[in-house]
């Protein structure tokens, strides 16, 4: 933000968007390379299990797997903008700032997305074992449009009104050319305080939906004997859940663990810079790409027919569906 950016020992106040101060060495264009590739990759694993979804109607109108599709499609696009994000960044190369915001918006909403996503499938587990007889009525194909809908909306709405802001305040605030970062985008810094406090706000929030989902499904699958297996395997799920969010938790983690960096090494020392690099590769990037696929391989229906779609097409067996 303008107003706490003005120091160089202000190192990068949030996630993905940060100037990596790289050298141009030997090994520059192996760590791009590393960073860029496994980003893509896993948006082809995630691309591979939407297909997989899309591909039998019964994913499309089960709630559980609507959801499962959107947080494959959201960590995909979050993926794929902060690998354009941190190649711009490597580059040293400015952009219009309208451009810029849209990155940033992007990936404030799909960051913010992912904890949200994983409240509303925990509740979907909770309602189907909690409430079994009307689970059909209350977890409708439509209610989770509207419920993804306001997932949206949450995650969207206070870029948009800082943006409004700052738009009142300088009509031409749009025109300039810069470096993109989230902190760029502001003029005071009250407002990168607000965010950290909805992001804890967002975090907790879900924590307490997902700890309270998990306690409900573990009284009911020890109290109900009719249908204990489904009971555990939903208490296994919020469980991953709760782990998904945790890996999500991380990433906050980011711009602590840089600063401590920081104060440790110096900003210019080359062990600063490649610790740097590993900090983004592995507590911002590997998160979002391991979640998708942990959750995708435990589950019975999608994995054989991910692992047909990806390793055996050309195969005459066709894996069977069994949607519990």
């Amino acid at each position: 933000m303008a107003g706490s950016n003005g120091t160089t020992e202000d190192v990068s106040s949030l996630n993905f968007q940060q100037i990596f101060k790289l050298n141009i060495d030997a090994g520059f264009s192996t760590k791009t390379a590393v960073a860029v590739l496994t980003s893509l990759f896993f948006c082809f694993i995630n691309c591979v299990m939407l297909f997989a979804l899309k591909s039998k109607r019964i994913f499309q109108e089960t709630p559980r797997y609507i959801l499962f599709g959107h947080m494959l499609m959201n960590d995909s696009v979050l993926l794929l903008v902060t690998t354009i994000m941190y190649t711009v960044a490597l580059c040293f190369l400015p952009i219009p700032k309208s451009i810029c915001t849209l990155l940033v918006f992007i990936s404030h909403c799909t960051f913010r997305n992912a904890p949200l996503t994983l409240a509303l499938m925990s509740l979907e587990r909770y309602v189907a074992i909690c409430f079994p007889l009307r689970h059909c009525n209350i977890a409708t194909p439509k209610r989770t449009g509207i419920a993804i809908g306001i997932i949206w909306f949450l995650s969207s709405i206070n870029f948009v009104i800082d943006i409004i802001f700052v738009l009142v305040i300088d009509p031409s605030y749009l025109a300039s050319v810069i470096f993109c970062t989230l902190e760029k985008l502001f003029l005071f810094k009250w407002q990168l305080d607000k965010y950290q406090a909805f992001d804890v706000l967002y975090f907790v929030s879900v924590a307490v939906i997902i700890i309270f989902t998990y306690i409900s499904i573990m009284i009911t699958a020890r109290s109900v004997s009719s249908d204990k297996d489904s009971a555990k395997k939903a208490l296994k799920t919020v469980l991953l859940h709760l782990i998904q969010l945790g890996l999500c938790l991380t990433s906050f983690l980011y711009t602590i663990i840089e600063r401590t960096l920081y104060m440790m090494t110096g900003s210019n020392s080359s062990l600063f810079i490649n610790l740097r690099y590993l900090n983004y590769l592995i507590v911002l990037i590997l998160p979002r790409c391991l979640s998708p696929l942990i959750y995708g391989m435990r589950d019975e229906a999608v994995w054989p027919l991910f692992k047909y779609l990806f390793c055996y097409r050309s195969g005459k067996v066709r894996p069977t569906v069994n949607v519990h």
